[in-house]
């Protein structure tokens, strides 16, 4: 048991340290780029088509969802693209639900691709360096369309909502039930038995008929 709980504690003690010294890092390299200022690039304009959005953290879920169901429903586009990187992916992939809940025909195809980004800080101070730090942005493209994509892709999803086909019936296999006659009724038959000689208030009825009522 002493040797035991001598493991827990040295494992404890460890993790400890590691966070320490983590944190020691953290601050160093805090300390360090307040000497350097970040070099802002100049954005490439990229041309965007007239059913491609691209989501950011800042826009709102509702402009998004509007602009794309007016697309797709009052300008009849057959398909949209919806395209974000890092932190917005999340909020893209709930708006695509949306959208699929509100127009529930639509095909799915969503691709996932990372893009490298190299950030530039230039010192502040003299006798230093600039530095160069590349970091790795996922990206997400959803497209939603009208109509049937390629299945063979792995990022496909079949509409929320198939038409089912309706059952057939084979009525010529079905033949119809034979009506009950009512637990009263008298055959043809019991009126020309019961004609005859008969005599007395049961005449012209056969037996069992109503002449027992």
């Amino acid at each position: 048991v002493e040797v035991f709980s001598l493991s827990l504690l040295c494992q404890k003690g460890f993790r400890v340290f590691l966070s320490l010294l983590l944190i020691i890092l953290l601050f160093l390299i805090s300390k360090a780029m307040d000497r350097y200022q970040k070099v802002e690039k100049p954005k490439p304009e990229i041309p965007i088509n007239e059913n491609e959005i691209r989501i950011t953290t800042q826009g709102l879920v509702r402009n998004y969802i509007s602009y794309a169901t007016s697309l797709l429903q009052e300008k009849r586009g057959r398909e949209i693209v919806l395209k974000a990187m890092g932190q917005a992916i999340s909020k893209t992939v709930a708006i695509a639900e949306i959208i699929k809940r509100r127009i529930p025909w639509l095909h799915q195809d969503t691709a996932i691709s990372s893009v490298s980004i190299t950030d530039v800080w230039e010192p502040i101070e003299e006798g230093l360096l600039p530095v160069e730090m590349t970091r790795h942005v996922s990206m997400i493209s959803i497209t939603l369309s009208t109509k049937e994509p390629n299945k063979n892709s792995p990022g496909y999803q079949a509409p929320a909502f198939v038409e089912q086909p309706k059952p057939q019936y084979n009525y010529q296999q079905q033949q119809p039930r034979q009506a009950r006659a009512p637990y009263n009724a008298v055959p043809e038959e019991s009126y020309e038995r019961g004609r005859g000689r008969g005599r007395g208030r049961g005449r012209g009825w056969s037996r069992g008929g109503y002449g027992n009522y």
